[in-house]
């Protein structure tokens, strides 16, 4: 009689957990469905501020990035998107400082996790909101983020 009553039970349970799923399904199946109008909308496209789309490097209004080369960044990555290359160079103090050489970035294995940039100490790497970024190869999604037209630090 038991295993009767759990059949019924169990019968019971499964039809009310089919009518629940159905009521969610039907009700989606009546709600109107919204359309955007890719790429004829971009001027009027409205992107969330809290997107995350691509890594850059923070620059001041004279063209220069935030980075030391400490390469926190890299060591926080959890698969090895970030790529820190930098020499050691001596200032006119006598004093040898890091600089950045390249700041290589695989945007086709980021997760967008966003470690690199809350672990910078500088401040120097922000997410930026351009979501487009489709390639057809696999090689130009990684990006050199420094630009080679700053100005040398010290002498080599």
């Amino acid at each position: 009689m038991k295993s009767f009553k759990n059949y019924v039970v169990s019968f019971w349970k499964g039809l009310w957990s089919l009518l629940v799923g159905m009521k969610v399904t039907g009700r989606e199946f009546v709600t109107p469905k919204v359309t955007e109008q890719y790429p004829e909308n971009r001027a009027t496209l409205k992107i969330a501020d809290r997107f995350r789309a691509e890594l850059t490097l923070v620059y001041d209004k004279d063209g220069n990035h935030k980075c030391v080369a400490c390469g926190i960044c890299q060591n926080n990555c959890p698969n090895g998107t970030i790529e820190v290359i930098s020499s050691k160079v001596t200032t006119e103090d006598g004093k040898t400082k890091r600089v950045l050489d390249k700041y290589m970035y695989d945007l086709g294995s980021c997760t967008f996790c966003q470690l690199c940039v809350v672990t910078c100490p500088h401040d120097a790497l922000a997410f930026s909101n351009d979501f487009e970024q489709a390639v057809f190869t696999r090689e130009k999604l990684v990006k050199q983020l420094n630009h080679t037209t700053e100005k040398p630090v010290g002498n080599e």
